[in-house]
């Protein structure tokens, strides 16, 4: 069993493979953190230590004892009001503006398989593959109850947790702050592993020593962001890629958030993660409950390498749904970079008969297809094909693109709208706005209203329409604003409309995937503005940047690799010099990166040399023939591209008979050293053949030291390298 539960001192053990987490229910039914770390067979009770802390509170159940203040035990979920001085997990309001709660345990079961949340994402297993812990807390005094959800997948090393909290009191109250997750450690001096950004240049890599105070990361933005990535990884000083303990936290949603760090004044360090609380005071009138989005937490003592490896392995199995979740996506060619907005039907034809020629499997028609729309200052919200500029309608260039053996894909930016548009002449309304204030723009639109149900019924009978009359395989999800103006005209307490329109976005994608079960959705958002494990849940791949420079690329995709999979890494080809850095790189270093993620192309290859267009032709067999190792392999990051003058991957099968390397050289240097590519995962005692120059390699020599570097001359080379075991 999974969980076990022991009834003599109420101790609570959850088990992975790899890894042990405990609590218990104390004698005055606080509900305190015992152990998150390796495997054990014990209890860890005896950790817990009692003093007079001085300044620090006692519970009025303690009576005259001052050793015992939960402003230094580790808990589970530590609310305001408890003597608790550090940052909470939840905040209540009470009808009388008093904002105090005291969670005691009331109640607990313990079930097979996995718990759902209610409008939300969350990871999923069948019945043996998963168990679940509910743990029920109660504050007496306000009837208020919050249900602590635990699923443990055994296999993974993941355990995730989520939150419901039911007013089963007399009176309403108000959510103004919930954390899905609490980790207090007693010992220990760790590092924060965190990934920062802006438009382009998305997770980012960076590693801070946790100190006194706390370390906050967060978005305000309506959207979990370019400039913070919703995942947290805390690892003590010496955690290397390949060895050393270390913890993950990644949120299961797609809005704004909350993620901090803090050590305490006894040096205690606690990490929380949950909703942001800006704007946020959620009402709760009696016999009405919410949800807290799902955290998925996981533990390895094998290097963080490892640690991305478990979440890989569930966010591509228990996250990710549909037909397109074990198999590899078509080589598209997107037409943004290509046309912009100036095309037509004759002209995206023309691009799809080169791009058939070449051997792409789909061509996307990005924005300009629909409504009044020549640049982006009009048009978003009328969702119909505009037949005058394209010459043709829906159905007769659909009909073109799959004669030509190719399937058809579609842009659509749903929850934006131009003022210039029908939709917002006829509904004004439907646009967030603070009522008598100017909207905030960006990129010249506004934000629907997605927590309100008329609008998201509207749209997917909007979207649906065109999804019906054209053929169409494959949906671009994007949003390219972030909301400023939080107000509905549809709704009394604006406290949760952040939290409802993120509600209302997995409505209607729910809605889109369980009607349209062989449609591939890529989740987009000004490019990585919403690369988050809740859109994974709809969207198997989300378009990883807006920048295809394939050097920067080296930089984001390294970052975005330690939470989520190659295979939901949306990555594309696009011209040099680039179109939004001006680099030259190699088309080969550009198909090297990209194929390290889903592939396609971003440019227009009518305008290509012939020996272009054979590489291209060469490329795309070779993706075909490596797709299933790079979407289904162990992933390893070999460089760390921001310290070392070369960025290195690797993939290998499960059964460590295949590897598959790549290395781009970042810097080019007067009189160069020679890299070494250090490979990992091989099989130790044994031989490797390198399809590259058709020499054989000892593994453990490739492991300890590596392959040397070709010293090629040029700027941003991009090096392969194949290898299978020698029988």
């Amino acid at each position: 069993m999974a969980i076990q539960y022991n009834i003599n001192n109420n101790i609570f053990t959850l088990n992975t493979k790899n890894s042990t987490y405990q609590m218990q229910v104390d004698s005055y039914g606080f509900l305190l953190h015992l152990y998150y770390g390796r495997k054990m067979s014990g209890e860890a009770d005896f950790l817990l230590t009692f003093a007079d802390r001085a300044c620090s509170g006692n519970p009025y159940d303690a009576g005259n004892d001052r050793t015992y203040s939960l402003d230094a035990l580790p808990q589970e979920f530590p609310c305001r009001g408890s003597g608790d001085f550090r940052s909470p997990a939840i905040l209540v309001r009470n009808e009388d503006n008093s904002c105090d709660c005291d969670l005691r345990y009331r109640s607990h079961v313990i079930y097979s398989g996995k718990y759902g949340l209610r409008g939300l994402p969350a990871v999923y297993a069948k019945e043996r593959e998963a168990q679940t812990l509910e743990l029920t807390l109660e504050d007496a005094v306000s009837g208020l109850q919050v249900v602590l959800l635990y699923g443990v997948l055994e296999e993974y090393d993941v355990i995730t947790r989520a939150v419901r909290v039911i007013n089963n009191g007399e009176k309403p109250v108000h959510l103004t702050r919930i954390q899905s997750v609490c980790l207090d450690f007693l010992t220990g001096s760790y590092d924060c592993i965190s990934f920062y950004g802006r438009h382009a240049m998305e997770r980012q890599y960076q590693r801070i020593p946790v100190s006194h105070g706390a370390f906050q990361i967060g978005s305000r933005r309506g959207t979990s962001s370019h400039q913070y990535n919703p995942m947290m990884l805390l690892a003590p000083r010496e955690t290397t890629e390949d060895s050393g303990i270390c913890y993950s936290a990644s949120f299961v949603y797609s809005g704004g958030f909350r993620a901090e760090v803090e050590m305490d004044q006894f040096n205690q360090t606690r990490m929380l993660m949950g909703l942001a609380e800006e704007q946020f005071s959620y009402p709760l009138g009696p016999g009405e409950d919410f949800y807290a989005p799902e955290v998925i937490l996981s533990y390895s003592r094998e290097g963080l390498n490892k640690l991305s490896q478990n979440l890989h392995a569930c966010f591509r199995k228990h996250l990710c749904r549909g037909k397109y979740r074990d198999v590899p996506r078509p080589v598209l060619l997107n037409s943004w970079e290509a046309f912009y907005f100036d095309f037509n039907g004759e002209k995206l034809c023309d691009l799809a008969r080169a791009a058939a020629d070449a051997g792409i499997e789909m061509l996307v028609m990005d924005d300009g297809w629909f409504g009044k729309r020549d640049d982006d200052n009009s048009g978003l919200g009328d969702w119909f094909f505009n037949e005058k500029k394209m010459g043709m309608s829906l159905e007769e260039l659909a009909d073109q693109i799959h004669g030509m053996g190719l399937k058809l894909g579609i842009w659509f930016e749903p929850e934006c709208i131009n003022e210039d548009s029908d939709l917002y002449r006829a509904h004004p309304e439907w646009a967030l706005a603070f009522p008598g204030r100017k909207p905030v723009r960006g990129r010249n639109q506004l934000v629907l209203d997605f927590s309100r149900k008329d609008v998201v019924d509207y749209l997917y009978e909007e979207i649906c329409s065109i999804l019906d009359g054209g053929g169409i395989e494959y949906l671009k999800w994007d949003f390219n604003r972030s909301i400023a103006d939080v107000y509905s005209g549809g709704c009394g307490d604006q406290g949760g409309i952040s939290y409802d329109y993120i509600l209302g976005l997995y409505d209607l994608l729910e809605r889109l995937i369980v009607r349209y079960p062989d449609l591939l959705i890529e989740g987009c958002c000004g490019g990585g503005g919403r690369f988050d494990a809740g859109m994974l849940y709809y969207t198997p791949q989300i378009w990883c940047s807006d920048n295809t420079d394939a050097i920067d690329r080296v930089k984001i995709q390294y970052g975005t690799s330690f939470g989520y999979p190659i295979s939901a890494v949306g990555s594309h080809v696009s011209v040099a010099p680039n179109e939004q850095n001006g680099r030259v790189t190699p088309l080969q270093t550009r198909s090297y990166v990209a194929m390290s993620g889903t592939f396609g192309y971003e440019l227009d290859i009518r305008g290509l040399s012939g020996e272009e267009k054979e590489a291209i032709r060469a490329q795309i067999a070779d993706y075909h023939r490596y797709a299933p190792l790079i979407l289904d392999g162990l992933y390893y990051r070999l460089t760390n591209p921001f310290r070392d003058e070369v960025g290195g991957w690797e993939f290998v099968s499960e059964d460590r008979e295949r590897a598959l390397c790549f290395a781009v050289m970042l810097e080019v240097h007067g009189n160069m050293t020679v890299n070494y590519l250090r490979v990992k995962g091989l099989l130790s005692g044994r031989q490797y053949r390198c399809e590259a120059d058709g020499k054989v390699y000892d593994a453990d020599i490739l492991m300890e030291v590596g392959l040397p570097f070709p010293a090629k001359m040029g700027e941003y080379r991009a090096y392969r390298y194949y290898l299978s075991l020698c029988k």
